[in-house]
């Protein structure tokens, strides 16, 4: 093989479908001698949130002066971003090598299984387990790719499960309720092992704690357990002290802006904190600023250009545009503010859209993009014409929607 035919197998397995249990991950693995319990790492799960979480729980074991591996998706440039090392992701060869090893067995599970094999996601999941288990890292941070009970990470003990958010996403797969979401999320917590969560609805968080009570699991919830308190932000900068029963932490500064940013940095500053103490490990207060203020995220509220300000957000269903409506107010009130916007058509689009509407001083142009697979982009061009009112435009082109834009933008736009 080489990296493009790695990569076209990988994606090639999209004709399987997701399974109705976890049988067909664990067998996998237990035909690669079980990596997955070879590995000391935490499991973070949520609506919103994760892969912030992620990053902050990385910087803050790297500035400890750890090795830290972590399992994210989706890949922003280049699919070996999934599975990295200290934020570098694996090498073309490390992929061939665990697509060429874990083929010549899903090969045979094809024979056996038919549409019961390894699905695309099942064989990424094992990739990721076997890497870390033949490469070894001093923690493994391990991102739920949708919900959590039937997800294909939830085969291992984690020594901390984290869950950052729960709102309404993936309705179809998870549940129409924020209950049956939160029943769906709280299947990585583990029996005894401790979880922390974020800040929560009490309909999803009464859910997660009865959970954590039936596993024996200790939980540490937000604004219970531990807490912040948000300062003044200062240019591309938030604020926060951050205290807990057993520990005070002031003027920690990040760069990932937004209140759920903050909220992000508290979870993963517990978890890492939970996780030190499990192992006995020294807390240096001086590192824990320094890994929280290195944390960047690609896509999140990432600035690509300074005058004039143009941010790029992944924003993707009505909670995380609720926040980033909310940060765009707080932050940028005095600005004209032109959002660009395109989305999927299985997402809450009216919403998101009456949403960004309430922004001030919004110019809002909607625009369209090719949709992943079978997936498409929300019809804006019929939308629009219901759509009263003159702060919205409609430019089909995406690229074309851009350069409009930045015609009419001044220097002090945003």
């Amino acid at each position: 093989m080489n990296y493009n035919d790695a990569i076209n197998y990988i994606h090639g397995r999209k004709q399987f479908k997701k399974h109705p249990n976890l049988d067909t991950i664990k067998l996998l693995l237990s035909k690669l001698d079980n990596p997955q319990n070879k590995i000391n790492a935490i499991h973070v799960a949520g609506t919103n949130g994760k892969g912030s979480t992620v990053a902050f729980l990385r910087n803050l074991f790297q500035a400890d002066g750890y090795s830290v591996g972590t399992f994210t998706s989706p890949f922003i440039i280049k699919f070996n971003e999934r599975i990295s090392v200290n934020g570098v992701p694996i090498t073309n060869d490390e992929l061939v090598q665990l697509v060429e090893e874990i083929k010549s067995i899903v090969d045979i599970m094809d024979t056996e299984l038919g549409l019961n094999a390894p699905t695309e996601f099942e064989i990424i999941t094992a990739m990721m387990f076997k890497y870390f288990a033949d490469n070894p890292v001093d923690v493994v941070i391990v991102e739920v790719g949708i919900g959590g009970i039937l997800d294909s990470t939830n085969v291992f003990t984690p020594k901390v499960s984290v869950i950052t958010t729960i709102g309404y996403d993936h309705m179809k797969i998870l549940g129409n309720t924020l209950s049956e979401i939160a029943a769906q999320k709280a299947g990585i917590i583990k029996p005894r092992v401790p979880v922390v969560v974020g800040n929560l609805p009490d309909d999803a968080l009464n859910v997660i704690k009865k959970t954590a009570q039936q596993k024996n699991s200790s939980i540490d919830v937000f604004a219970e357990s531990f807490t912040t308190h948000k300062k003044t932000s200062l240019g591309w900068l938030e604020k926060f002290d951050f205290s807990n029963d057993d520990i005070k932490i002031k003027d920690i500064s990040i760069k990932m802006l937004g209140v759920y940013q903050v909220h992000n940095a508290a979870c993963a500053l517990q978890a890492y904190l939970i996780y030190q103490n499990e192992f006995k490990n020294s807390i240096s207060i001086s590192n824990i600023k320094t890994g929280l203020l290195k944390t960047s995220w690609a896509g999140r509220f990432e600035e690509l250009n300074s005058s004039p300000l143009v941010v790029i957000d992944g924003a993707h269903n009505e909670p995380a545009v609720k926040e980033l409506a909310k940060l765009i107010d707080n932050h940028f009130y005095d600005k004209e503010v032109y959002i660009i916007l395109a989305v999927l058509a299985d997402k809450q689009y009216i919403k998101m859209i009456n949403t960004l509407l309430k922004v001030k001083n919004i110019h809002l142009v909607l625009t369209e993009f090719d949709g992943v697979g079978t997936r498409k982009a929300a019809d804006f061009k019929k939308l629009i014409t219901e759509i009263d009112n003159d702060s919205v435009t409609f430019i089909n082109n995406w690229k074309e929607a851009i350069a409009e834009v930045s015609t009419e933008m001044s220097d002090d736009d945003f």
